[in-house]
């Protein structure tokens, strides 16, 4: 089963075409994308605010939970504190 929709490979090309040609403007600062992978996230956000068939984009929350199992407990450094009084 096809991830992508037809009209979100139509966005991403069209995209890519402006990043290849130097017009592609990023967000509100408006400065040039050099980026491919960046160009391609702004294809995609693109298709999905004009509805295609585009998977969500995997946040920022999604992926600390995730960590957040694996990591349980800190493990020392091997290294003791020695309490040395000095005189």
């Amino acid at each position: 089963m096809a991830r992508y929709g037809k009209k979100a490979q139509s966005k991403v090309k069209k995209v890519m075409h402006e990043k290849k040609h130097g017009t592609l403007k990023s967000g509100k600062s408006g400065r040039k994308v050099t980026s491919r992978k960046q160009a391609i996230a702004i294809g995609l956000s693109e298709a999905r605010k004009a509805g295609a068939k585009v998977p969500a984009k995997k946040s920022a929350s999604r992926k600390k939970s995730s960590s957040k199992k694996t990591t349980s407990k800190k493990k020392s450094s091997g290294k003791k504190k020695s309490s040395s009084k000095k005189k």
